[in-house]
């Protein structure tokens, strides 16, 4: 009955990766790897680990063994996200008033439908236990999403926390649309050049200091949240780039 049937996975796992970033208990670890490939994604990525699962992690595991073989290890963020186009940082703080210009958040179920076809690995990304990511951590995600949980006691164990993301994903996937027929998202190397142009415009421009992480910050939330791809993004970042030569020029 808990025997894990030979089956092909589904079309959109392809492009997802969950990252767990230094995940404290490695029950967790292998409670996340089992949720996993509960609904089709194999793609596990650590931060901050060995790579040497405990007995703990195997029997959390059960069936998902192959996922836990398969994770990619890494010491830092940067190197988890690296080939990926989209990166989607979760978070269960979800403040008011001013900081929100900073915490936009999406729900679950509204990412997968949209990226329907597209072509491009999309990166979910989760903090450790009890703390969940820095802000630093999600200042270096494109979008974020929450998971909606009463206020009273709002934040999820961890491999809950991904088990909800991953059924979201697989039941809100059109698996209708082949690949590519939404076309591409950025590639890693053209998102990594877009944050860092956007940082030289948002450094250069003539604003008080104590403002520029909040309009750096909103500037890139709001052109991943419209999925751009990689011909927009061009002509995007002649604009953004044209603009901080501009400015950097007016200094002198």
């Amino acid at each position: 009955m808990g025997d894990r049937r030979t089956q092909n996975l589904p079309t959109f796992s392809q492009n997802v990766c969950v990252i767990l970033v230094n995940p404290e208990h490695d029950g967790n670890i292998g409670a996340v790897a089992r949720s996993m490939l509960n609904f089709g994604i194999n793609d596990l990525r650590v931060v901050g680990r060995d790579g040497i699962w405990s007995e703990e992690a195997r029997r959390r595991a059960k069936n998902a063994q192959t996922v836990l073989d398969g994770a990619k290890v890494v010491d830092t963020f940067e190197e988890g996200v690296a080939d990926c186009s989209l990166v989607v940082g979760t978070s269960g703080k979800r403040e008011e008033g001013e900081k929100t210009a900073k915490r936009h958040f999406l729900l679950p179920k509204e990412l997968p439908n949209r990226l329907s076809g597209t072509e491009g690995r999309v990166a979910i990304v989760f903090g450790p236990e009890g703390k969940g990511l820095l802000n630093e951590q999600l200042e270096m995600c494109d979008l974020l999403i929450t998971i909606p949980t009463w206020e009273g006691y709002p934040i999820l164990n961890l491999s809950h926390a991904v088990s909800i993301i991953c059924f979201s994903w697989y039941v809100n996937s059109d698996t209708t649309n082949p690949p590519g027929t939404g076309g591409r998202l950025l590639n890693s190397e053209l998102r990594a050049q877009l944050r860092s142009e956007t940082k030289r415009l948002v450094e250069s421009m003539p604003t008080k200091d104590h403002k520029r992480k909040g309009i750096e910050s909103t500037l890139l939330r709001v052109l991943f949240r419209g999925l751009p791809k990689d011909d927009e993004i061009h002509r995007i970042l002649g604009i953004i780039t044209q603009a901080a030569d501009s400015f950097e020029q007016s200094r002198f």
